[in-house]
C-alpha cells in the first residue's frame, strides 16, 4: 500500500512539473507578449519604457528563473497576481471553478445515464437498436460542437425562448436559472460524450455476456434483470470507468469553447481571455488547475478499479 501511494505521489508530482513547465515554455514562445499588451498600440512609447515594463512583469530574467520565482510561489500557496487586474490568481481562478465544473459534471452525469442506458439495451437486445447506435454515434461524432452551439442557441434560446443563449446562474442563487443557463453548453458537450460512452458500454457488455460464466448463470435459474445488472455490468464497468475518466479530461478543453460562445464565466474563459493579454501567471495557473484535476481523476479511476477488481486490489 506505501509502495503504491509513493508511486502514485511520485508521478503527480512529475505530472504537475512536466504541464506547468511545458506551458510555461509554449505561452512565452507564442506570438506578441504581455509587454505589447500592457502598452497596448502606443506606438509613441520609449524602448526606456519597454524596458521598464519588463522589468515590472519580471520578464528580463531568463526563462528558467521566472519559472523557478513561480514555483516557489506555489510552494507558498501563492501563485501571484494577474499582470493587468493585479487581483490574486487563486481567488479570481476559485470564482470561476463553479460554472465550470456544474458544465462538466452535469455532461458527465447526462452522458453517464443515457450512455450507459443506451448501451446496456443496444448490447441486451441488439439487431436494429446496435445499428442504429452505430449511425447515431458517427453521426455526432461528424457534427461540429460550434455548429451544434448554434443551432442549439437558435431554436431553444432565439425562437422557442426555452434557455437563456449567454450567462450563467449560479446554484445557491437560484436553482432554476442555474438549469437553465447551464442546459444548452450541456447538450453540446452531451451529443458526442454520449454516442461514445453507449458504444464503450455496448462492446464491453457484450464481450461479457459472451463468457462462459454467464452462461452458467443463465443456466442455474438466475434473472436475466439479476445477471444483466449484478454480474455482467460489474464486469463490464472497469472499460466504462475508464471511458468516463477520458470523458472528463476532454471536457476541460471542451469547456474552453463552449464558455467562450455562450458567455459563461468559467476557467476556459479566462483561459481565452488570459492567453490574448498573455497573462503569464494566469496562464499557469488555470494550467495547474487542469492539471490537479487530471490526477484527481486518475486516482478515482484507479480507486473504482479495485472496487469493481478484486483481483486488482488483492494484487497490490
Amino acid at each position: 500500500m506505501f509502495r503504491t501511494v509513493a508511486q502514485w505521489t511520485l508521478s503527480s508530482i512529475a505530472l504537475l512539473l512536466a504541464v506547468t513547465g511545458l506551458t510555461f515554455v509554449f505561452a512565452s514562445l507564442a506570438p506578441g507578449s504581455a509587454i505589447t499588451a500592457v502598452l497596448g498600440n502606443d506606438t509613441a512609447a520609449t524602448p526606456e519604457q519597454y524596458e521598464q515594463v519588463k522589468h515590472q512583469l519580471g520578464l528580463d530574467r531568463p526563462l528558467p528563473a521566472q519559472y523557478w520565482h513561480w514555483l516557489s510561489g506555489l510552494l507558498r500557496g501563492d501563485l501571484g497576481n494577474g499582470l493587468f487586474d493585479g487581483q490574486p490568481i487563486t481567488d479570481a481562478l476559485n470564482a470561476r471553478l463553479g460554472p465550470s465544473l456544474s458544465i462538466i459534471l452535469a455532461t458527465l452525469v447526462v452522458s453517464g445515464v443515457l450512455g450507459i442506458g443506451v448501451g446496456v439495451y443496444s448490447a441486451v437486445r441488439g439487431g436494429v437498436i446496435g445499428r442504429l447506435l452505430d449511425v447515431v454515434a458517427i453521426t455526432s461524432f461528424a457534427i461540429p460542437n460550434f455548429w451544434l452551439a448554434v443551432v442549439l442557441i437558435e431554436v431553444f434560446a432565439v425562437q422557442a425562448g426555452l434557455f437563456p443563449a449567454t450567462g450563467y446562474a449560479p446554484l445557491a442563487t437560484d436553482p432554476v436559472r442555474w438549469a437553465q443557463s447551464i442546459a444548452l453548453p450541456v447538450i453540446t458537450l452531451s451529443a458526442a460524450a454520449t454516442s461514445f460512452l453507449a458504444r464503450q458500454t455496448r462492446d464491453s457488455m457484450l464481450r461479457v455476456l459472451a463468457k462462459d460464466f454467464i452462461v452458467s448463470l443463465r443456466a442455474q435459474g438466475l434473472s436475466n434483470t439479476s445477471i444483466i445488472f449484478k454480474h455482467a455490468l460489474r464486469n463490464a464497468a472497469i472499460p466504462v470507468v475508464t471511458a468516463l475518466g477520458l470523458m472528463f479530461i476532454g471536457l476541460l478543453g471542451g469547456t474552453v469553447f463552449i464558455e467562450n460562445v455562450f458567455a459563461i464565466p468559467g476557467l476556459g474563459q479566462v483561459a481565452v481571455i488570459a492567453g490574448v493579454a498573455h497573462d503569464l501567471p494566469k496562464i499557469e495557473g488555470i494550467a495547474l488547475y487542469f492539471a490537479v484535476f487530471v490526477i484527481a481523476v486518475n486516482l478515482v479511476v484507479d480507486v473504482s478499479y479495485r472496487v469493481l477488481n478484486p483481483r486488482a486490489r488483492a494484487a497490490r
